[in-house]
């Protein structure tokens, strides 16, 4: 029951379906910040992307990526400290006439975050700290607008813009690329857990599929309680026999192979079983044009010519 829960949460941050609200709420930032907190991975990938890189102080426990540069203080985004946040900055002195002048205190300009609990956004509010909740976006045109969004507020609009043109970009061109094919033609098993939970095409990762003209066999099988992330049975995997699976969750291609009665389905059989890049699957920042790249790369290999 402990990992369900902790999957589910995990799920609400990073993949919000489209039937939940995915309400960005903007802070006014006075000035470009020089100490910013991010607690959100894809914040920090967006936020090293487009130039901010030296204003991030601090990060959360998940951020890895860049995979240099990174600040070594760390934050558990579940269970922060309100007042370990407020503190994590760096003193800025300098000296004026002979005397030293604090410009900057050990205060954040700004917090970024994905999940809120506790009432975490209202506590760092509550102490003057500015706070962005950048929810799990529901379209590749909401991904795009939280990186214009840190642009501007950390002093990088322009670079933040360009990033954002250039990731539409290469997803249109992905999108344009596909060869004409029946929906049909290509239906996808998409695993996001061990235990077979999957996602929807109204999930923000599933709508890329979609676009692509992918069938979604948890579509038929979906429910209001399931926001749209299923746990599906390996029976009904079995018989729907997916043309492609992807696993987002770490599962090898030989582990799929050897669940009972699983060497049966399309996928297994004509090798179609494509294993993703675990946070590159579960993130919205700069790298979401190279899971888009990888599905396109996949789907294409299974149209029929």
């Amino acid at each position: 029951m402990k990992r369900l829960t902790v999957l589910l949460t995990a799920l609400t941050c990073l993949f919000a379906p489209a039937s939940i609200a995915s309400a960005t709420r903007w802070a006014h930032v006075a000035a470009a910040p020089t100490c910013i907190v991010s607690l959100s991975p894809s914040a920090t990938e967006s936020l090293y992307a487009i130039g901010a890189g030296s204003q991030v102080q601090a990060v959360d426990s998940d951020s890895n990526y860049p995979t240099k540069g990174l600040p070594s203080k760390r934050i558990d985004p579940f269970s922060p400290s309100i007042e370990g946040i407020s503190s994590v900055c760096k003193v800025t002195t300098v000296t004026v006439k002979g005397k030293k002048v604090i410009t900057h205190s050990s205060k954040p300009d700004l917090v970024v975050i994905a999940y809120d609990p506790g009432g975490l956004s209202s506590g760092l509010r509550a102490l003057g700290i500015s706070v962005i909740v950048q929810d799990a976006p529901t379209t590749v045109s909401a991904a795009l607008a939280q990186i214009r969004q840190l642009g501007s507020l950390s002093g990088h609009a322009a670079t933040a813009t360009a990033l954002a043109t250039s990731m539409q970009n290469q997803i249109t061109k992905d999108i344009k690329s596909m060869p004409a094919h029946s929906t049909q033609g290509i239906s996808a098993f998409y695993e996001i857990d061990p235990t077979l939970y999957s996602l929807t095409s109204s999930t923000f990762a599933g709508s890329l599929l979609a676009s692509l003209g992918v069938a979604n066999i948890a579509d038929a099988v979906d429910s209001p309680d399931d926001a749209g992330y299923p746990q599906l049975q390996s029976e009904y995997i079995i018989s729907s026999s997916p043309k492609i699976i992807f696993t987002a969750d770490g599962t090898s291609v030989a582990a799929v192979s050897a669940r009972t009665g699983w060497k049966s389905i399309s996928a297994v059989a004509k090798k179609k079983v494509f294993v993703l890049n675990q946070d590159i699957a579960s993130r919205w920042g700069p790298r979401l044009v190279l899971l888009m790249d990888t599905l396109t790369a996949d789907v294409k290999s299974t149209v029929k010519k």
